[in-house]
């Protein structure tokens, strides 16, 4: 596996949990609920070029998305909840690169997200690989998040949204937080989402 090769360089990131996260071959083992929650509530969507106070937090999309499926999919259960809830996750690591850019560089960065993405779902119990409906539930919801933060917070108007992202139905943006919280709220919320479906899960939900 030529592009799983150690290199000379350090290919680990440090987490404040003390976890040691090998971006080349990462393990389950080295992942971590409250680090994943601490850093995704500090990445921002959009490249930050949103409006308010706050940076919206790719931690605050992750609650918009579970709350857009729980609306449009309200027989998903806890372990697709589980899923969406994680779907982002790998952000933590690498960040949130706007879907151009990921386009731009391709295979690797996108090799490396999938390689992330599972070892989180390993951490969790989330089955890998994901069912390919379940991975398109998600993204149709990530997808109406995406065009409610365009209009709300990011400069879109509505006509351009819909080109780019869709237009959604029976979701009314007024029930959707979409007023950037602080990066603090963020991750406590994103905690406490994480336990209540975690129970549910285990309780087999």
């Amino acid at each position: 596996m030529p592009d799983r090769q150690k290199s000379a360089h350090r290919a680990w990131q440090r987490m404040l949990s003390g976890r040691r996260l090998d971006l080349i071959d990462p393990s389950p083992l080295d992942v971590e609920i409250d680090d994943i929650a601490h850093g995704l509530a500090r990445v921002a969507r959009w490249n930050g070029q949103t409006i308010g106070r706050n940076a919206f937090s790719v931690a605050q999309h992750t609650l918009v998305v579970d709350m857009i499926a729980a609306k449009t999919l309200p027989d998903i259960g806890a372990s697709g909840r589980l899923a969406i809830l994680l779907h982002d996750a790998p952000e933590y690591v690498i960040g949130d690169l706007i879907s151009p850019f990921k386009e731009l560089l391709g295979g690797n960065y996108k090799a490396i997200e999938a390689r992330l993405l599972e070892a989180i779902h390993r951490r969790f119990g989330v089955p890998v690989p994901l069912a390919s409906r379940l991975t398109a539930q998600i993204k149709a919801a990530d997808t109406t998040a995406a065009y409610f933060e365009a209009i709300a917070l990011a400069g879109f108007e509505r006509t351009e949204a819909v080109r780019f992202f869709g237009q959604p139905n029976n979701i009314d943006p007024a029930d959707l937080p979409l007023d950037p919280w602080p990066a603090a709220l963020a991750e406590r919320r994103y905690l406490k989402l994480f336990a209540t479906i975690a129970a549910a899960v285990s309780k087999g939900g």
